[in-house]
């Protein structure tokens, strides 16, 4: 059921968004303690701020109290992906080659299950990561996760 939440949230809350020159970047749809969740992460060329976040989550919530898809009560969260921004798309992927990420894999890829360092290519059979003077490629269907990673 979680995923179908995911998936009518996303198709509620696309078309503003585009009209609006901003893009879904994630659903989430979680509980925590005794609460859900549904969290929406937008983001736009150049970052959003906080009246961004507001008109979406103004328009979500009119939205979802008209449709009623999530049967419990919940809380609203509207943000930023953040600095370490999820890496889930293609679109995403490709805008951050040449970037530093994290990328897990769901079994070893010569020997490692974790690759932090620049993502050098990106197709979709998978991705390439320099790490020194290495670069490890790892197939598409091995990747668990990925985002953007800051360097301390």
């Amino acid at each position: 059921m979680k995923s179908s939440i995911k998936d009518v949230v996303g198709e509620m809350v696309t078309p503003f968004l585009e009209e609006n020159h901003m893009e879904l970047v994630d659903v989430e749809y979680v509980k925590e303690g005794s609460n859900w969740f549904l969290r929406v992460y937008v983001d736009k060329e150049g970052g959003i701020d906080i009246e961004d976040c507001g008109r979406v989550s103004e328009f979500l919530s009119a939205q979802l109290d008209e449709r009623d898809p999530i049967p419990s009560a919940y809380f609203l969260e509207v943000s930023s992906p953040g600095a370490e921004r999820p890496l889930k798309k293609p679109r995403d992927y490709e805008r951050a080659v040449g970037k530093h990420v994290l990328v897990t894999v769901y079994e070893p890829v010569d020997g490692l299950k974790e690759f932090e360092g620049t993502l050098t290519s990106y197709d979709e059979t998978g991705l390439a990561v320099a790490i020194g003077q290495k670069t490890y490629r790892i197939p598409a269907d091995k990747v668990a996760s990925a985002r953007l990673a800051i360097v301390f």
